[in-house]
């Protein structure tokens, strides 16, 4: 019977099982960088909106508090976009002829509102809670990033499963006090003020909503007593598919 294959072929075998497993291994990896990339996530993508609004000049240079426009962020499921009276508020008083704020003030007028497009979206089969998570002292920062230094707003996480279930599965690394829930540029290290005990110099953070004073600590060490004050569930309960998937 004549051979099929010259034996030239041979190394071409031996080279193709090889490299088989290692092309698969490979394209695997391709795959997973690629799932997670900011072009598949949006993440870093600024979405282009009727005004370019800026959190960074509104809350960093003008300390305008995130609940004066997001007023449902404590008490509902949904954080809230602010109705166009919110913004004329002080519109009506500066600014007023600016060509960038046009389509503010015909929104006002017409009592149209402004038809905003949403940066930070979850599909429609997971179910996220804004007050749930501000009761437990998740903090804005933790999931919309330093959004009071971005000119135009931002994707700033995956907001992949996996991203969620990291924080779920040890929610200590993101906890703080609920008085600074939304000061985003807060740490856990620094220093408020000093009071003296005895002779011996206490350095605090904060004092949380409840008057209980915060001292100076790790993030680690802050997350586990805010953990119990606040009771937040075990990892096994707040991992589990219902939480999010109803």
């Amino acid at each position: 019977m004549p051979q099929l294959f010259p034996k030239s072929s041979n190394p071409m075998a031996k080279l193709g099982v090889l490299l088989g497993p290692l092309l698969f291994a490979g394209g695997g990896i391709g795959l997973s960088a690629f799932y997670r990339s900011d072009y598949t996530t949006g993440r870093n993508e600024v979405i282009e909106q009727p005004v370019p609004f800026s959190h960074k000049h509104h809350v960093s240079e003008l300390g305008i508090d995130c609940r004066y426009c997001h007023t449902s962020v404590e008490n509902s499921s949904y954080a809230g976009i602010p109705p166009t009276k919110t913004c004329m508020n002080c519109h009506q008083q500066m600014w007023l002829g600016a060509e960038l704020l046009e389509p503010v003030r015909k929104s006002y007028q017409t009592n149209k509102p402004i038809e905003w497009t949403q940066v930070n979206n979850t599909p429609d089969y997971v179910y996220f809670n804004h007050s749930i998570h501000v009761a437990k002292g998740v903090g804005c920062v933790s999931c919309h990033g330093r959004i009071d230094n971005m000119p135009l707003v931002f994707q700033s996480k995956t907001l992949l499963m996996e991203w969620c279930l990291n924080c779920h599965r040890v929610p200590e690394l993101h906890l703080r006090p609920k008085s600074e829930i939304f000061n985003l540029g807060w740490k856990p290290t620094d220093v408020a003020f000093t009071e003296m005990h005895g002779d011996v110099p206490q350095k605090y953070s904060t004092i949380d909503t409840d008057g209980t004073k915060i001292p100076t600590q790790s993030q680690s060490e802050l997350g586990r007593m805010l953990k119990e004050k606040y009771h937040v569930r075990e990892a096994q309960t707040i991992t589990n598919c219902s939480i999010c998937h109803r």
